[in-house]
């Protein structure tokens, strides 16, 4: 265990990078998780961080439960770490992991595809969507919401730990999909439940999730095997992109040889 006092200690204006600006674990090759949910769901998922750091009141209360996850644990004054926090109630705990590897598309993995979707909170809840329904891949295309920031970590809520993530996904990799694409459409296609019910939805595929504005873009929808309508009753105009992913997700979910409807 190693004490930290400085507010100026280089690993701490590190972590404050990481914390402040989305992009700056592209710069860094480091990611920093705050708090004890995201740091206990990466650690069950086998992920070991590079450092772990402590306030100086959960190391005096519980210092055998982190103190064995890696060689190098850092304890801080708690008021030291909440200059760390962007939350409202700052945690007691953080784990700074590596993000230097580059995953590797997989082909015959179910896959939930982001064209541009920039709300961080959109993002982290279709990543926890994908998870629960079995869709362990997302592939970022240009222009969406940075994957490992500090927002869409704690949207996502551990979901990150178990998936294969790929950012900056140009179209044309797409094509290496050896499943069907399918998008939603406000006016096209049939609908969901109706594909549901016949059970003419492919459980195996790949969604694509567009822009909140302006949707998945044409060159995109032109590629898919398959445009679906979610039915509105109520009569909205559209709905809001993780709400629309996770219907999608659970339908195709629902369509698998072993869901017993």
């Amino acid at each position: 265990m190693i004490e930290i006092t400085s507010r100026d200690n280089p690993l701490l204006k590190s972590i404050r990078r990481l914390a402040q600006d989305p992009s700056a674990y592209r710069k860094q090759g480091k990611v920093w998780l705050e708090g004890d949910h995201l740091c206990r769901a990466a650690r069950d998922k086998g992920v070991k961080p590079l450092q772990v750091v402590l306030t100086q009141g959960l190391w005096e209360s519980a210092p055998l439960v982190w103190g064995g996850v890696c060689e190098h644990v850092f304890v801080v004054p708690d008021t030291l770490f909440a200059t760390l926090s962007n939350l409202d109630s700052p945690a007691q705990m953080g784990f700074v992991l590596d993000c230097m590897q580059e995953p590797q598309m997989l082909p015959k993995m179910p896959t939930v595809v982001l064209d541009r979707v920039q709300d961080a909170g959109n993002v982290g809840a279709i990543l926890r969507c994908a998870s629960a329904f079995g869709f362990k891949q997302v592939l970022a295309m240009k222009g969406t919401a940075a994957l490992w920031s500090a927002k869409v970590l704690r949207a996502g809520m551990g979901a990150h730990f178990g998936m294969n993530l790929l950012e900056g996904v140009a179209k044309d990799w797409l094509s290496h999909l050896d499943m069907p694409l399918i998008t939603t459409s406000s006016h096209h296609g049939p609908f969901l439940h109706q594909l549901v019910a016949e059970r003419a939805l492919p459980s195996v595929c790949a969604w694509v999730m567009g822009h909140e504005g302006q949707g998945v873009s044409e060159e995109i929808m032109a590629l898919a095997q398959l445009q679906v309508r979610i039915a509105q009753p109520g009569g909205e105009e559209s709905l809001n992109v993780a709400s629309a992913a996770a219907i999608c997700l659970y339908a195709s979910a629902c369509s698998g040889p072993d869901f017993d409807l």
